[in-house]
């Protein structure tokens, strides 16, 4: 309930509200010009339905992995309206907005001469963003790659979107090889990776494995049958006075002499604790065993992983070369100036992800995504799915490029099928599939023209993890895998009620949408059975209202 002001005279009314203009006008925040600039597109109050594609599709139905053609907002908001709070890990690597016609806005390059320039970026990442956000789980994260021309306007953008509490961490990715000479001031080697989790208390990233300069470290000089090691200081940055109880003598094993830790510095572990580790053969005297300073032996076989790091090289994550090397062996040609290398995404799936996640990518470029979603799943066996929007990036001047279909897709295409690289070495697929579906605005006033193929695939994406094709049948029905069971019923026909009843009866828990809901709520009267009005039911999850 809101304040009471009833008390207060004119004059405090004044001030108040003086207070609130003064507090607003000086609100800390990223502020951008959203109203001095055309309206985006894509901003629209049409419904948005998709329109699969099968012969742009691969594999065999049912699909578990989807590329979406479209624009990336239309796109969103479909996404939010099947798959809100299902998204394990967002990564995205958005345009730079450098002004080298790397950045397409209303159909046309957003040149850098353009006096909106960061502005119109802030304002189209900002609608895509939002949207975002809504489709992540509560142990859900993003990832955002990002170079010096927008670094700090996209960190007031996920502040503003996601909240200050949900920064994890800016993650620095060394992605050149060799300098670049021609620069003006310095060569730029490294990009960013902006690192927000919806719930910070909830997500924790993944520790991962030792690597192999971690190993270097690791040996066993003194053959010990408890394999590597490697070992750390026996004293501790404390004094005998702060620590009496650390400050004893002990024996060197090999001389017998007794020794004594600095007053300055003192043992790092109590007599009971040093015991343990004498019975245990756990502190190394040297290689001659003669040494003054023991060190404590730590096996490798008790290492706990390592918590990932902030500074991402060449070993953990590739670089640009490695990028485009990769994308024309597959491609025959790269098509982009600055493609990801898959074992940067890699190592992402590698930290945020478990085998049965759900990765998305709306700025999808190439497709290294799928791609390393499709490596991973190689690697272990899992059942990780993946969801690419890519746009045509068609422009006035070049109407029929279609970026999506001929790059994305056919790059995804060929590491699932196998390919022969530029060598003409023939290149093991790694399996897979993926439904190709584009976009579909549909006006409000238009929604009962809604065919019948776009409902059954939005309904399979609200309640199910595959999509089957549409067939021309009474109703069709999606069920089995522990999930929900769907059913579709274009048209009502009374002949098909018994086997209507048949499959309600085999299932416990059975949602069915129909164009007559009421009519088939009597018709298929059970307590495990929920009834839904099509349009109704899609539009009100879209977000539209029902006159």
């Amino acid at each position: 309930m809101g304040r009471d002001y009833s008390h207060l005279s004119r004059e405090e009314l004044l001030g108040l509200l003086e207070a609130r203009d003064r507090r607003d006008a000086t609100k800390f925040g990223l502020v951008w010009e959203a109203n001095e600039i055309d309206r985006d597109k894509a901003l629209n109050d049409d419904f948005v339905a998709l329109d699969l594609v099968p012969a742009e599709s691969e594999g065999d139905a049912p699909w578990k992995n989807l590329i979406i053609e479209g624009d990336n907002f239309d796109a969103l908001r479909y996404l939010k309206m099947t798959f809100g709070g299902r998204v394990k890990c967002i990564y995205i690597d958005p345009p730079y907005n450098t002004g080298n016609k790397d950045f397409v806005y209303n159909d046309h390059f957003v040149e850098k001469e353009d006096l909106w320039r960061h502005s119109t970026w802030c304002e189209f990442m900002y609608q895509r963003l939002s949207l975002a956000k809504d489709l992540l789980r509560e142990d859900g994260v993003i990832f955002v790659s990002i170079d010096d021309n927008e670094l700090f306007h996209l960190g007031g953008l996920l502040n503003k979107v996601f909240g200050f509490n949900s920064f994890i961490s800016n993650l620095i990715w060394h992605k050149r090889v060799s300098p670049a000479n021609d620069a003006q001031h310095f060569s730029t080697d490294h990009d960013y990776i902006l690192c927000y989790a919806l719930n910070p208390d909830i997500w924790r990233p993944l520790r991962q494995p030792h690597n192999d300069e971690q190993l270097k470290n690791y040996s066993n000089p003194d053959n010990d049958h408890r394999g590597a090691w490697n070992s750390s200081a026996y004293t501790c940055a404390k004094t005998s006075q702060e620590r009496p109880n650390l400050y004893y003598p002990i024996t060197q094993p090999t001389t017998g002499e007794l020794i004594f830790p600095s007053h300055s510095r003192v043992w790092a572990y109590d007599k009971n604790t040093h015991s343990y580790h004498t019975n245990e053969n756990l502190i190394y005297w040297g290689k001659d065993g003669l040494s003054k300073h023991p060190r404590l032996k730590k096996f490798l076989s008790n290492a706990k992983p390592v918590v990932p790091r902030t500074i991402w090289g060449f070993d953990d994550a590739g670089h640009n070369a490695e990028a485009n090397l990769e994308l024309r062996n597959i491609l025959d040609k790269t098509h982009f100036s600055t493609p990801k290398p898959t074992r940067l995404i890699d190592r992402i799936l590698q930290i945020a992800t478990n085998p049965d996640d759900l990765i998305l990518d709306f700025f999808a470029g190439s497709g290294t995504t799928a791609h390393s979603v499709l490596k991973a799943n190689k690697a272990d066996g899992g059942n990780r799915r993946f969801i690419l929007v890519s746009s045509t990036e068609a422009t006035d001047e070049n109407p029929d490029k279609n970026l999506c279909r001929d790059v994305c897709a056919e790059r995804v295409r060929r590491v699932i099928k196998g390919y022969k690289n530029a060598k003409g070495d023939e290149v093991e697929g790694l399996g897979g599939d993926f439904a190709y579906l584009r976009t579909r605005k549909i006006h409000p006033a238009h929604i009962l023209d809604i065919e019948h193929e776009q409902v059954w695939t939005a309904l399979q994406f609200i309640h199910r993890s595959r999509l089957v094709p549409y067939t021309d049948a009474p109703f069709l029905i999606a069920e089995g895998e522990g999930e929900t069971t769907v059913i579709y019923i274009p048209r009502y026909e009374a002949s098909q009620l018994p086997k209507l009843r048949e499959a309600v009866q085999r299932n416990s828990s059975v949602i069915v949408y129909s164009w007559q809901a009421g009519l088939l709520r009597e018709k298929l009267k059970a307590e495990h059975v929920q009834h839904e009005n099509i349009p109704e039911s899609l539009m009100r999850r879209f977000g539209l209202r029902i006159s």
